[in-house]
């Protein structure tokens, strides 16, 4: 959960971009887009290879 309390003489927009930031940096935005719409087991295999070889290229 998520969540951004306002500092005194904070304002809105800055509490907002952190918002936004604390969002992206736990993989809301990520999981609800992976969660549109089924994915097949086949495509689920698919994803998590080219997620490894992703990985193993930048180490």
């Amino acid at each position: 959960m998520t969540q951004v309390l306002l500092g005194q003489n904070e304002s809105i927009d800055s509490a907002l971009r952190r918002f936004k930031r604390q969002v992206a940096q736990a993989g809301i935005l990520a999981d609800v887009k992976s969660r549109r719409h089924f994915e097949t087991p086949l495509e689920k295999r698919k994803r998590k290879a080219v997620a490894i070889r992703r990985n193993r290229r930048f180490r």
